[in-house]
């Protein structure tokens, strides 16, 4: 009789491999000179309570709203230059030859590094999030709200805030597949970010029955392609939940939940494919 192929081995050494690949993606992280700097801009969670003062009537309200703002500010960032330029150093640096020399596949090594960037920014946006409680309980000892504030809403827009993150780190390692250099994953992925916010205007704007003669059937089928090829980040907005005190709808976050992990694992099946068959020089 043959010998037939270990399959079980194959996938533990390939689970093995995305694992090292995680922890090599944090430590690069952390020692990035670019983390280090947007990172910094933390500190100014210490002056949001004094910030948000000045509005008078709405301090818990806008203490919210900086917060929020500027942990999705921050995310942004990381999300993009490290997303990004991931691929891109690798490459540089030709570590990738030598890791692709091994005798595990590439989507493995591309795995590796999206978990390791997901990893990281879950872990920023806890510190972040610990530090924007404390903003805004601080803010809540101070000047008691008309309204009390729902703790959970805040914790689900943190949450969804940070799934939104994730999924643009998607589209940064599927453009970098694709790119020889930084430029088109930088560019392209704050092109798809910015998109992602009116993508569901323009497409109930097209389809509007006022608005039938006034647009043709190209752009008509041009938006409707462009609205459910570009993600639609709306869904994960919950600021206005968490700032006003609202419920969010259970049925809407699972919906939301849902698109995340499709669109997701598309966005990985699509980069692994294209990095799979991308020749190396």
């Amino acid at each position: 009789m043959g010998l037939r192929p270990n399959k079980s081995g194959f996938f533990s050494k390939g689970a093995v491999f995305v694992t090292s690949i995680i922890q090599i993606t944090l430590k690069g992280i952390f020692r990035d000179r670019v983390f280090q700097g947007i990172m910094a801009l933390a500190v100014l969670f210490l002056f949001i309570p004094s910030a948000a003062s000045l509005s008078m009537r709405q301090v818990v309200e806008t203490s919210i709203t900086l917060s929020l703002s500027l942990i999705s500010f921050i995310l942004l960032l990381l999300s993009v230059f490290l997303g990004a330029t991931s691929l891109w150093k690798d490459m540089e640096r030709r570590y990738t030859f030598s890791v692709i020399s091994l005798p595990v596949s590439r989507s493995s090594y591309l795995l590796g590094r999206f978990f390791g960037l997901a990893l990281f920014l879950v872990i920023t946006a806890a510190v972040l999030a610990v530090a924007a409680l404390l903003a805004i309980k601080f803010a809540v000892l101070m000047y008691p709200p008309d309204r009390p504030v729902l703790w959970g809403a805040l914790v689900l827009a943190l949450l969804f805030a940070t799934l939104k993150y994730i999924l643009l780190v998607g589209v940064a390692l599927l453009l970098s597949t694709v790119s020889t250099s930084f430029f088109l994953p930088i560019f392209g992925t704050i092109c798809a970010f910015l998109a992602s916010g009116i993508t569901q205007q323009v497409y109930e704007y097209v389809h509007m029955p006022a608005s039938a003669n006034a647009v043709s059937p190209f752009l008509k089928s041009a938006a409707t392609v462009l609205y459910y090829l570009l993600p639609n980040l709306a869904g994960f907005d919950l600021n206005v939940n968490a700032i006003y005190g609202i419920q969010p709808n259970p049925n809407g976050l699972m919906i939301t939940l849902g698109y995340f992990l499709a669109y997701t694992s598309i966005l990985l099946g699509a980069a692994a494919l294209l990095f799979d068959r991308r020749e190396m020089q």
